[in-house]
């Protein structure tokens, strides 16, 4: 059996881009292996706390506090969640040219040095490793080409994230201007669609 781990993280509920094309790759991983086990987080509607002077300990330290243990308790449920995942699909729409916090907390708990990530004379190295994970961007502008790609603060971000605890099989497929008009975010869609199917075919996943 395969473990999927899926990540939601758009604020625009029913009308997010980023939402209905996460569903799309779920949908068609699923249809072609039918033994897929899908863990969902919704970062949106269960949003994560955010570490602060109370609770950092317990991911990045030794938790002594009742609050640093509550902490630590829900890193290790996350961190879990990610070890147990053959496959990971993000969704990350772009807001103000970078990603959004509620996925920035999540980064934030599964992070743990000497448990996703360690160091060495040699430098950092991640621990979590042979997976495979699709990350769905939805912009609503051109960031991936042009005048606007030093703007881009999302996906050289994600992609460092993802590569400092081992994560660097890596497929980013990008919804991109669909804030200019109907007929744009429509043709955005498709294009994303295509990528996600080529993305799902069972031996591509298989790989």
């Amino acid at each position: 059996m395969s473990n999927l781990l899926v990540l939601n993280s758009s604020a625009s509920g029913e009308a997010s881009v980023s939402n209905l094309l996460v569903q799309e790759a779920v949908n068609q991983i699923v249809d072609g292996n039918l033994a897929t086990h899908v863990v969902r987080r919704d970062l949106d509607l269960d949003p994560l706390p955010h570490l602060t002077s109370r609770t950092a300990a317990g991911v990045r330290a030794e938790p002594a506090t009742p609050a640093e243990r509550e902490s630590r308790a829900l890193s290790d449920a996350l961190v879990a969640e990610l070890q147990a995942a053959d496959l990971i699909v993000i969704g990350a729409p772009m807001y103000n040219f970078s990603l959004p916090t509620t996925l920035r907390a999540w980064f934030d708990h599964v992070l743990r040095p000497g448990v996703t990530f360690g160091y060495s004379e040699a430098g950092p190295k991640g621990l979590v490793t042979g997976k495979r994970v699709l990350v769905v961007e939805a912009r609503g502008g051109l960031y991936s080409e042009g005048p606007a790609q030093a703007a881009d603060f999302q996906e050289p971000y994600l992609r460092q994230l993802l590569g400092f605890i081992g994560l660097t099989d890596v497929t980013f497929v990008r919804a991109e201007k669909i804030g200019f008009g109907p007929d744009a975010r429509a043709e955005a869609i498709a294009k994303a669609r295509v990528e996600i199917a080529r993305f799902a075919q069972p031996q591509a996943i298989a790989a």
